[in-house]
């Protein structure tokens, strides 16, 4: 595996202007590699009964409450 440090990858939840700079700063290979080591982790491989919805609205309700 690469020794690709993660940082900024996309995600469901809208980036700030910081986070999608930085990621469109990127070359494409440099983004691949970042994907790949990111669907790499171990917690990529869990599997769950939740829908992308449930994951995606759980995530929005813990962006909130770090938002206060």
């Amino acid at each position: 595996m690469s020794q690709t440090k993660i940082g900024v990858v996309p995600s469901a939840l809208p980036p700030s202007d910081a986070e999608l700079a930085e990621w469109n700063g990127l070359s494409r290979e440099e983004q691949i590699a970042r994907y790949r080591e990111f669907f790499a982790h171990p917690d990529c491989e869990r599997f769950t009964d939740e829908s992308a919805e449930d994951i995606i609205l759980a995530a929005r309700q813990r962006a909130a409450a770090r938002r206060g």
